[in-house]
Parts: structure tokens; C-alpha cells; sequence
């Protein structure tokens, strides 16, 4: 069977990852939900040519070897894909993540252009992207690295796991290294990354003490830090961050987060009113002043009051949104619900809509 063929045959509007297993029919995510595509069933051989199909020889190398890897694939002219091949009942099963071709811009996807513009242009600090798996969290940092090098002389310099979206030079030069190609490990790349003069960095994904300590240094030091990390919300973000370090140093961690954080914007994904795709809902947390004297004297409630009492500064939480979102008939009560902070809280704000119609 012909990979990429089978792959352009799965790929449709709003199809964010594919499966395959032996003994079942492949599967994909459409709008969130995981639907069977077709009836026909893949055996492990099935599997095993897919696999062969995708993986280079040195790839195949490393995964016999160690029983799962991540890698990036490409067709021509229709999607990239972020990889994960692994092993479950002792036979090789597949993961694929769609990545468009093409980075869109803040308002393409539908995510607040003035405030991301607006922490895009910082020239020094930290800047995270959170949220759970597939909230989006890879394809904004993207949209805000497309955005600094369409309007900015800077050099960048990127560490990825592996390489999504690929950015050519624009007004910037752009260095995109891959782990396992480009570099032995996030930790080696980010060893050497300040070395490599750079103005911006982009780190794919804060999986831990080096590379939140590797970021916050690196921030101090007068660099813009792009990031994502695996977090529901802007507090819990902070909280993650200050918990990676050992306990004796955390004080001291809370003071440097204060001094270099410039803004946190968490996602989720939420299904239309029409469910016929899904639009993010977003909670910012920038680092003004107050903010920062919360992070430092460890205040998170008063931060969250603060998000919710900041839209001058482009400041709201979920909730917020989500009441918006709603209003505006964009979304369905069970989705804005299902998708809140605090239910209870919400539920009675949107009583007060339902009134008002």
C-alpha cells in the first residue's frame, strides 16, 4: 500500500490526528471526536508496511532499538505530520498529528490578534503557550514565530521535537534544530543555544527542570523565550514552573519568574454551536507590574483576580471568554460548561444571559 496515498485518502477539513493499530479499522479525530474511518481492518503487517513507509533507516534503527520514537513526515503540497510510532500487544501502532503546510495568522485562527501582536513584540523575556494535548498549543507559538519574523531583524533559533511547521527567512533569520537530527537532546541544545547569538528563542515544549531553568536563564540574560507547556491554566502554568525546582530554591525561582515572565496564554478547543469545527477559547495572564508582585510573593488567587480585572492590558480568563463566546451565539451552554473553570460561577453569569434573550 502507497503511504501517502492512503494518508491524502484520511486527511479532510478539521482532522487533527490518525490512528492506526493492527486489528482495527483506522481511526481520526474530527472536531475532537475519534471516529472510525472505513470498515477495513489492518492487520500487523499492514501496520508494519505503514511503518516502513514512513520511517528513514536510521529511524527504524532507533525505534527497534527503543520500542517508540517521534519524527516529522511530509507529502507534498498537502500536510506535514508530527509522528509517534510505538509498540502495544507486541506489534507496532501509529499516531499521526496533521500539521498544515501553510502558518496562519493570530486572526485566522480566530485567537486574540491585538494582545498576541502586542507580546509578540517584547524583545526580552518569557512568553509560555499552555494547554493540554492537541489544545493548539504548537500552531500558536508558530503563528506568533511567524509573526516576529515577518516584522523583526532577529536571529531565531528554534529546538524542536521533532520540527512541525518549517519557517523560511523572512525579515529574520531562522535556525530550526530537531532533537535526534540536529542535536543529541533538548538539554545538549539548550547548553549550547546562547553561544549561537541568538535574539529569540523557541523551545517546542517545557518538559522539565532544564528546560524551564535553561529558559528562565536565558530570559534574564536579554532574550525572548517562546515556549509551550502542558498546563490547564495561566495559575497552574505558574505553579508547574516554581514546582520543578527543588524547594530551596523555589523562592528564589518565583522572584526570577516575576522579573522575566511577559505573558501566558492557555487554550482550549471548543466545538461550534453548528459543530462543524472547533475555535479556540483563550486565558491571558500578562505580566504587568501587579502580576509580577503576586508571582513573586506567591498571591496566584490575587493573579487570577487580576487576570479577571485586566482588560486594559488584554488580560481574561476562560470563564470570561467562554460567557463571551456564548453571548455571541458562537457556542452551545453545554460546550461553554463543559469547557469552564468553574461551572458553578459560570452558570449563574449565563442565567443572566438567558434573561437578557
Amino acid at each position: 500500500m502507497n503511504i501517502d496515498e492512503f494518508l491524502k485518502l484520511l486527511i479532510k477539513k478539521c482532522i487533527s490526528d490518525i490512528h492506526f493499530k493492527a486489528g482495527s479499522v483506522p481511526r481520526v479525530r474530527l472536531n475532537g471526536r475519534l471516529i472510525c474511518a472505513g470498515t477495513d481492518v489492518l492487520n500487523a503487517e499492514h501496520i508494519e508496511e505503514l511503518a516502513t513507509g514512513l520511517m528513514s533507516p536510521a529511524q527504524k534503527v532507533i525505534f527497534d532499538r527503543e520500542n517508540e520514537i517521534d519524527f516529522a513526515y511530509a507529502i507534498d503540497n498537502v500536510s506535514r505530520f508530527r509522528a509517534n510510532m510505538y509498540r502495544q500487544k507486541g506489534t507496532t501502532a501509529l499516531t499521526l498529528r496533521v500539521v498544515p503546510l501553510k502558518v496562519k495568522a493570530f486572526a485566522e485562527l480566530n485567537l486574540p490578534d491585538e494582545t498576541l501582536k502586542k507580546l509578540a513584540q517584547e524583545s526580552r523575556g518569557l512568553i509560555l503557550i499552555a494547554g493540554v494535548t492537541g489544545a493548539g498549543k504548537t500552531t500558536t507559538l508558530n503563528a506568533m514565530l511567524d509573526y516576529i519574523n515577518e516584522n523583526f531583524e532577529y536571529k531565531i533559533v528554534t529546538v524542536e521535537d521533532p520540527i512541525e511547521f518549517y519557517h523560511s527567512d523572512k525579515k529574520s533569520s531562522v535556525s530550526q534544530r530537531e532533537v535526534g537530527s540536529d542535536t543529541k537532546s533538548y538539554a545538549s541544545a539548550l547548553k549550547n543555544v546562547l553561544r549561537q547569538d541568538p535574539d529569540v528563542i523557541v523551545i517546542g515544549e517545557m518538559r522539565d527542570f532544564e528546560a524551564v531553568d535553561a529558559a528562565i536563564i536565558a530570559a534574564e540574560t536579554g532574550h525572548l523565550v517562546l515556549s509551550t507547556i502542558h498546563t490547564m491554566d495561566a495559575v497552574q502554568t505558574i505553579d508547574r514552573i516554581i514546582g520543578t525546582y527543588p524547594p530551596h530554591h523555589q523562592s528564589i525561582a518565583r522572584t526570577q519568574l516575576s522579573n522575566v515572565l511577559r505573558g501566558i496564554v492557555c487554550q482550549r478547543l471548543c466545538i461550534t454551536r453548528e459543530g462543524e469545527e472547533r475555535i479556540p477559547v483563550t486565558e491571558i495572564l500578562v505580566g504587568t507590574s501587579l502580576i509580577r508582585k503576586h508571582i513573586s510573593e506567591s498571591k496566584l488567587a490575587e493573579a487570577y483576580k487580576s487576570m479577571e480585572q485586566g482588560s486594559y492590558y488584554g488580560m481574561h480568563t476562560f470563564d470570561m471568554e467562554l460567557h463571551d463566546l456564548y453571548k455571541r451565539g458562537k457556542i452551545s451552554l453545554e460546550e461553554a460548561l463543559d469547557k469552564s473553570s468553574n461551572q458553578e460561577d459560570l452558570k449563574l453569569k449565563l442565567r443572566g444571559v438567558d434573561k437578557e434573550n
